[in-house]
C-alpha cells in the first residue's frame, strides 16, 4: 500500500512543467502534472495513442484544440480526451499552481 498527498512536495520555482507517474499498469497510468504559467509550444499539439481523462485539482488552465474548440477548466473541472485528438495547453495560473490530475488508458 502506498500512500501520499497531491498538494506535498510541490517546489516554490517551477521553471518547467512537473510530471509525475503515480499509478502505471499495461491499461492504465495515473500522473500528476505541476504547472505555473507553463503552455505546449504554438506548434506542438499533444497526439496521444491513448484516451487521457484530466481534472485540475488547483489553479486553472485551457485547452486547445486542433479544430479551434477551446475549454477553460477551473478547480473540479475535467475533460475526456480520445485518442489522437489532437490538443494542447495554452494557458495555465501563471502565479499560482495548477495541479492536474491525468489518468490515461486503453
Amino acid at each position: 500500500m502506498k500512500k501520499q498527498n497531491l498538494f506535498s512536495d510541490i517546489p516554490h520555482h517551477i521553471p518547467a512543467e512537473i510530471v509525475r507517474e503515480l499509478v502505471s499498469t499495461e491499461v492504465v497510468r495515473v500522473e500528476q502534472i505541476i504547472s505555473k504559467g507553463q503552455s505546449t509550444p504554438v506548434d506542438d499539439w499533444y497526439d496521444q495513442s491513448e484516451h487521457e481523462w484530466v481534472v485540475v485539482i488547483q489553479g486553472a488552465a485551457t485547452l486547445l484544440f486542433e479544430n479551434g474548440e477551446e475549454i477553460s477548466l477551473n478547480p473540479g473541472d475535467w475533460v475526456e480526451i480520445p485518442a489522437h485528438k489532437k490538443h494542447r495547453v495554452t494557458w495555465t495560473t501563471p502565479d499560482e499552481e495548477t495541479v492536474w490530475l491525468a489518468v490515461f488508458y486503453r
